[in-house]
């Protein structure tokens, strides 16, 4: 495992970035042998899979939302179709990367070419630190589940609990 501030791939770079401009430092941990899964990535940081964040992006409709959610957790697509009043589907691999500008395995939460609705799971305030793709798929930030809220600018759904 290697440590940096910001390390040398622009997307990982933008993450660190939008998150000092909002008065929160980050700090990037790479581990070479991936932290794709949620399972690696909680293997690779020594935290409980639920801790890991998963970028998700669903489209729902036409449009390109991001799902934030633990990774001992699935989305429910039907209750995402319900709350929405449209067609959802995970997104292509093609589409995740035009959306976040990342492959999937490093989508961050944050820090995308253009701002994306955003929902976190409220599973996540079960830890007060959980664990986030910072652009790649060997990168990491810690950041507690408030900060993952308000730099996504998204809403907790569903409730915590």
């Amino acid at each position: 495992m290697s440590e940096g501030e910001a390390g040398s791939h622009p997307i990982t770079r933008a993450v660190v970035a939008q998150a000092r401009a909002a008065g929160v430092t980050l700090r990037v941990r790479r581990f070479p042998d991936g932290t794709r899964t949620a399972q690696e990535a909680a293997a690779a940081v020594g935290v409980p899979v639920g801790a890991i964040v998963k970028s998700l992006l669903f489209m729902v409709g036409e449009e390109p939302w991001m799902i934030l959610t633990a990774g001992d957790r699935r989305v429910d697509e039907a209750a995402l179709a319900a709350r929405t009043g449209q067609p959802v589907r995970r997104a292509s691999a093609e589409e995740v990367r035009r959306w976040t500008g990342a492959a999937i395995g490093g989508v961050p939460p944050f820090a995308h070419p253009s701002p994306l609705l955003t929902l976190v799971d409220g599973s996540l305030w079960r830890y007060p630190e959980v664990w986030a793709a910072a652009g790649t798929p060997d990168s990491v930030v810690a950041l507690s589940p408030d900060q993952l809220l308000g730099l996504g600018a998204g809403e907790i759904w569903p409730e915590r609990g």
